[in-house]
C-alpha cells in the first residue's frame, strides 16, 4: 500500500468515526448482525445467572462428609459465573443494548436448567451437566461470531476456558464423592 493510499484510508477512518457517533463502540465497520448478537449475549447472560443461582443454592444446601470442600467449590464457581454475567452485561451495554436481568424470563432464556439436586452427588452431576451445556453453547456462539466481532469472540473464548476448567473440576469431584 502506498503512502498516499494509507493517508487516504486514515482520512476515511476519521470521517467514518464522526458518523453515528451516538453508537459508541459500534462503528460502521461492525460486521456482526447486532440484534442477533445482542439476543445471544442476553441468552448467555441468562445462562450465567441461572448457574449463579444453582451454585449458590448448592453451596448452602450441600450436606455430607465431603460437603465442606464441595460447597466451597460451588461458591467459587458461583462467583466466577457472576463475573461472567457482569462481563456479558457490560458487553451488551457497550454494543448499545440492554442487559436483560428479568427474573420473569430468566429460566426460559437460559440454556441450562435450574435443578436443585437432593444429594451431594446429584448436585455435582447437575452442575457438571450445566457446564457441559454452557461449553457447547459458547462454542456455537464463538463459531457464529467468527471474525465479525473480535471483542465479543475474545470475551466468549475467555469465558469458555473457565467453563471447561469448571467441568474438569466437577468431573474430578464426581469421581471422588461416593453416592453416584
Amino acid at each position: 500500500m502506498t503512502a498516499t493510499a494509507v493517508q487516504s484510508d486514515v482520512q476515511g477512518v476519521r470521517s467514518r468515526a464522526r458518523q453515528n457517533i451516538e453508537q459508541g463502540a459500534v462503528t460502521s465497520r461492525y460486521s456482526g448482525h447486532l440484534p442477533t448478537v445482542l439476543k445471544r449475549l442476553n441468552d448467555a447472560l441468562a445462562t450465567e445467572l441461572v448457574c449463579v443461582l444453582r451454585y449458590r443454592r448448592h453451596h448452602f444446601t450441600a450436606r455430607g462428609i465431603h460437603s465442606q470442600a464441595v460447597a466451597a467449590e460451588f461458591l467459587a464457581h458461583s462467583n466466577e459465573e457472576q463475573a461472567h454475567a457482569d462481563q456479558l452485561a457490560a458487553r451488551i451495554v457497550q454494543l448499545g443494548g440492554e442487559p436483560d436481568f428479568s427474573p420473569d424470563s430468566l429460566a426460559r432464556r437460559s440454556h441450562v436448567e435450574y435443578v436443585e439436586g437432593a444429594m451431594l452427588a446429584d448436585m455435582i452431576t447437575e452442575n457438571l451437566v450445566a457446564e457441559r451445556i454452557a461449553i457447547d453453547s459458547y462454542r456455537d456462539f464463538i463459531q457464529y461470531i467468527g471474525d465479525q466481532d473480535p471483542t465479543t469472540r475474545r470475551l466468549l473464548e475467555s469465558i469458555l476456558a473457565i467453563e471447561e476448567a469448571h467441568a474438569d473440576e466437577l468431573a474430578a469431584l464426581r469421581n471422588a464423592v461416593p453416592g453416584r
